[in-house]
């Protein structure tokens, strides 16, 4: 039975227009099938596929356009960088799906988003390369927002998340980690044998978290080694990023389905790293787009 509580205004915080408060988005103008983006610029790359144009909303670093695109109605949302961002977009996505803006109660039935992160990332094995496309098939957060909701558990890989912490000796004093299966149907219908599925690790931040050290030293230098050499049914963890744990464990929880696909654009092992990498990033949305 659908819950019958009536969300308060500081919960749920709904601009004079109509929109949500971050986003700035109606609910008429939710689509079922999203591409998410964390950079604000890159909506506008998506939309250039798009052959009509429903409307362009921007707000802080959320930007969001939807249109058609060969028949299919879909919307493109930026998130900014990191998992903090991914909560807000995707509380607020359910939010205009779920919840009923005039009498803030939650609908009697649910509706389910597909949720597609386009993002870059960093390999973590030799055989991973600049340009390659990888599916996180395990999102594995570090960023701690999961844990803060109830019911964690059931939509966690408590095993992976168990082995994981033994083998890096995760420091007590760094937030739990959370792993989160990407949806299997998405996951068959964008990912073909032109994507690696891999194991992908959502650092809470792009330096020290990841491991790079500029002039602060590591709290544990040889964290990247350990995850490097971590193996999970026999399958090694593949790459870095900083949203697809959150993103798909705030999904599962609430009901929808999410996925997130990178491009590679830096060889962590090889210290080597693409400036250039836009073309084959639009290359990866080109695929989305035909897929989704």
């Amino acid at each position: 039975m659908a819950d019958k509580r009536i969300i308060p205004p500081s919960e749920l915080i709904i601009n004079d227009d109509g929109s949500a408060f971050h986003i700035h988005l109606r609910p008429d103008q939710l689509r079922d099938n999203i591409i998410m983006v964390g950079d604000p610029g890159r909506v506008d790359m998506v939309a250039s596929y798009f052959d009509e144009i429903d409307y362009d909303v921007q707000s802080r670093e959320f930007h969001a356009i939807a249109g058609k695109y060969k028949g299919k109605e879909l919307m493109c949302i930026s998130h900014g960088i990191g998992s903090d961002n991914i909560e807000i977009v995707v509380t607020e996505l359910d939010a205009l799906a779920n919840i009923d803006f005039k009498t803030r109660e939650v609908k009697p039935e649910h509706r389910t988003l597909n949720l597609v992160r386009v993002g870059t990332s960093g390999s973590l094995q030799e055989e991973l390369h600049i340009g390659d496309f990888v599916i996180a098939e395990k999102g594995t957060g570090t960023d701690g927002i999961l844990n803060f909701y109830a019911d964690r558990d059931k939509v966690c890989d408590l095993e992976f998340e168990k082995a994981f912490t033994a083998h890096t000796h995760w420091m007590k004093s760094w937030a739990a980690p959370y792993t989160v299966d990407a949806d299997p149907m998405l996951v068959e219908r964008i990912g073909r044998d032109d994507m690696v599925r891999g194991y992908t690790i959502s650092a809470v931040g792009f330096y020290a978290p990841q491991g790079r050290e500029v002039r602060l030293r590591l709290a544990d230098p040889d964290l990247n080694a350990k995850i490097e050499s971590f193996r999970f049914n026999g399958r090694p963890v593949t790459n870095f990023e900083m949203e697809s744990g959150c993103l798909q464990g705030m999904a599962k929880l609430l009901g929808h389905r999410a996925m997130t696909v990178c491009c590679i654009i830096a060889e962590r092992r090889l210290n080597n790293a693409d400036t250039d990498y836009k073309p084959k990033v639009r290359e990866l949305i080109e695929t989305v787009l035909d897929r989704i």
